[in-house]
């Protein structure tokens, strides 16, 4: 059932993904002249950022822009210190702005409505659709599709530790390091335990926040909590190498977000999703160079390549498993499998046919629109932001 949101850009290989159409956008034809300039939360030290910032260098080198034409600015916190940072981008010249966290919003807003001639694009934020502002914008991706496919790559980790004897069935618990209890986490992480379970029914998985993006210490603490608590496996949705380095200590399998790990895990790491920033970069730039509509809520996912998965350790993935993900790949791109089925998970031991969520966001959390349709949650459809924040069965909050 999954929405098809690619729409073709009259420019060379890039596609503009329409959850909630476009706008046009200032004009600046003259290459030479276009600035960008990037906010980041952390640097390079933070897997999360880090993805970012590789992704704007790609970009760059893809759209043959020079050094000065790209600004970035790291370690700016999600305070007034963005709106500053954003403040100096538009001093220096920048044409289109960027800031990486759900944070960072409120003050991207207060820019964009302060310098109307620059536009203003956001990662993970809810408002765009709402604020309607010309020129502010939100971007996603449906992740979730990633996490579901490597989920189905622990599952079947899991069945080889059964078959091998090394647990039981009903021993194949899984252990998840949760930044914060934020439905874009509850969205990765239950999508990833659903995977896992399509592949070993018995799995069970617990969850621990550390109420922090990015924090080493506390996320190899989390993961140590976790698996002194019988967690076989564990996978996260936080920013540092701090997970993978305990799993690595405590010979326990590892699935990561944003980066390869086998650096940091060669006998543990087992694969990673990530979101793939480079075709939205290209679009946010080039749409500003040629005056053409920049999508509101950008949304992309598998079948565009802006969802993707790196890293799978054949020296620790259970036979088989590279050929069973491009099947599960291959299904969920054909909209074969729906990863947020209902018919796939209950809540409270009820199926779930109805469910309004908060996609016009308040500070509330109030649920405002119907998101079950034809049986399936209908994650990143009314927005590009995940709005998924049901606690399902199987799935325990530590």
């Amino acid at each position: 059932m999954k929405k098809l949101l690619a729409l073709m850009l009259a420019v060379a290989t890039l596609f503009c993904f329409a959850a909630c159409g476009g706008e046009e956008v200032a004009e600046n034809t003259d290459a030479e002249g276009i600035k960008v300039g990037f906010i980041f939360l952390h640097d390079e030290n933070s897997t999360y950022d880090k993805n970012f910032l590789d992704a704007a260098m790609a970009a760059k080198e893809a759209l043959g822009l020079t050094d000065e034409q790209v600004v970035i600015k790291v370690n700016i916190p999600e305070g007034n210190e963005c709106y500053e940072a954003a403040a100096e981008l538009v001093d220096a010249g920048c044409d289109v702005i960027f800031a990486d966290s759900f944070g960072h919003e409120d003050f991207m807003i207060q820019a964009a409505k302060e310098f109307t001639d620059v536009v203003f694009c956001h990662a993970t934020g809810t408002k765009a659709h709402t604020e309607n502002l010309p020129n502010f914008y939100n971007a996603f991706a449906s992740i979730y599709e990633g996490r579901y496919l490597v989920g189905v790559a622990a599952g079947l980790k899991l069945n080889e530790m059964i078959e091998n004897g090394e647990i039981t069935a009903e021993q194949a618990k899984i252990g998840y390091v949760g930044a914060f209890p934020y439905a874009e986490v509850k969205s990765g992480y239950t999508s990833f335990f659903l995977g896992a379970r399509s592949a070993c029914p018995s799995a069970t998985m617990d969850v621990k926040f550390t109420n922090s993006w990015f924090d080493i210490a506390l996320e190899k603490e989390a993961a140590n909590a976790l698996i002194a608590d019988g967690c076989v496996l564990i996978s996260q949705h936080a920013d540092s190498e701090g997970a993978p380095k305990a799993c690595e200590e405590a010979g326990v399998p590892d699935v990561a977000y944003n980066l390869d790990t086998r650096e940091w895990g060669p006998n543990t790491a087992l694969v990673s999703s990530k979101i793939n920033w480079q075709p939205y970069f290209e679009h946010m730039i080039t749409s500003v160079q040629n005056g053409t509509p920049i999508t509101q809520d950008f949304c992309g996912g598998l079948e565009e390549g802006v969802v993707m998965t790196l890293g799978l350790n054949e020296a620790v993935a259970a036979e088989g498993t590279a050929e069973k993900m491009e099947e599960v790949k291959n299904a969920l791109i054909a909209g074969e499998i729906e990863v947020f089925d209902t018919a796939n998970f209950t809540v409270g031991g009820e199926t779930v046919t109805s469910y309004m969520a908060d996609v016009d966001s308040d500070a509330a959390f109030t649920g405002d629109t119907e998101v079950i349709i034809d049986g399936v949650f209908a994650e990143s459809e009314f927005r590009s932001a995940p709005y998924f924040d049901l606690d399902i069965d199987g799935i325990t909050i530590k």
